[in-house]
């Protein structure tokens, strides 16, 4: 159990550090004040985000002997991780817009996409969606009578709540299933946009480069989260089903531990202008302490 909180501790901070950077370099640097690199910062702070709302409570719980959580406690980590979830999504789909007009509509780009007002309309409502139907779900649960009080998964989620309510909760689920509609209609335009920027870059081997350079980033980003979502789902179905406990264990936070220690590698290092960036950035600090020792 120690063994375990020392090395999740020390992934934590790792994910704390690896993020924090793309945010102030991202922040600080005036060259890559330009939507996608703004919306990587966005991914960056939504990964500090969702990881402080499964890490802080699950390495407390491994130094603790019992494993209980209240009533508020339990909902207030449900909205954080399923508003981080939805926040990923939600960029993820800014992102895949933002490549497709750079890619299939060039000519438009500015007026679409690079005009202060869009790049704010765009991001605001990436925040604000997600918080609104997130609230709504969580505030649809949160007065339903429970039988049970035992939760079958290492942090709190809605539908291990749904299982152990005394009665189905209708408008819960009507809200549910409007949630899963809605951010699946992301994920389908995602996919239409890529296989279109795809389609668009078969005949130019100039932009066939282009789109490895700046699209392949977030196809692979978005690789990452739907399989890590697709397993924590599968999880929930069947992961106390002839599932040894490691398996159903690293099943059930996968989803929180993967896309936020993944996301600084593919675009710190696969987008040159970010890593070029950071590496002057650390040059620069590493330069001006030796200047100070010396």
């Amino acid at each position: 159990r120690y063994l375990a909180f020392v090395l999740f501790f020390i992934l934590y901070l790792f994910i704390v550090f690896a993020n924090v950077i793309i945010i102030v370099v991202t922040a600080r640097e005036n060259a890559l004040h330009e939507p996608m690199y703004i919306f990587i910062m966005c991914l960056a702070v939504n990964s500090l985000y969702g990881s402080a709302g499964f890490f802080l409570r699950f390495l407390r719980d491994l130094l603790s002997s019992s494993h209980l959580i209240s009533r508020p406690e339990c909902f207030v980590q449900i909205y954080v991780i399923y508003t981080y979830g939805s926040f990923e999504l939600s960029f993820l789909s800014v992102m895949a817009y933002d490549r497709y007009v750079a890619v299939c509509q060039p000519l438009h780009y500015h007026n679409k996409i690079t005009k202060k007002t869009r790049v704010s309309v765009l991001g605001f409502l990436s925040w604000f969606i997600p918080l609104y139907c997130m609230f709504m779900n969580s505030a649809s649960l949160f007065g339903v009578k429970l039988c049970s009080s035992h939760i079958g998964k290492v942090y709190c989620v809605n539908w291990m709540i749904v299982t152990i309510a005394c009665s189905p909760p209708r408008v819960n689920s009507m809200i549910a299933y409007f949630n899963i509609l809605l951010y699946f209609g992301h994920f389908v335009f995602i996919i239409w946009s890529y296989i279109y920027m795809i389609r668009s870059c078969l005949s130019s081997k100039e932009d066939q480069r282009r789109f490895m350079q700046t699209c392949l980033p977030h196809l692979i980003s978005l690789v990452v989260f739907s399989v890590t979502v697709l397993l924590d789902l599968m999880y929930m179905r069947f992961g106390q089903v002839n599932v040894s406990p490691h398996l159903s264990n690293f099943m059930a936070i996968e989803f929180l531990l993967i896309p936020p220690f993944v996301n600084p590698f593919i675009y710190g290092f696969k987008l040159t202008k970010v890593w070029n960036r950071i590496a002057s950035v650390l040059h620069l600090k590493r330069k001006v302490t030796c200047q100070t020792l010396a």
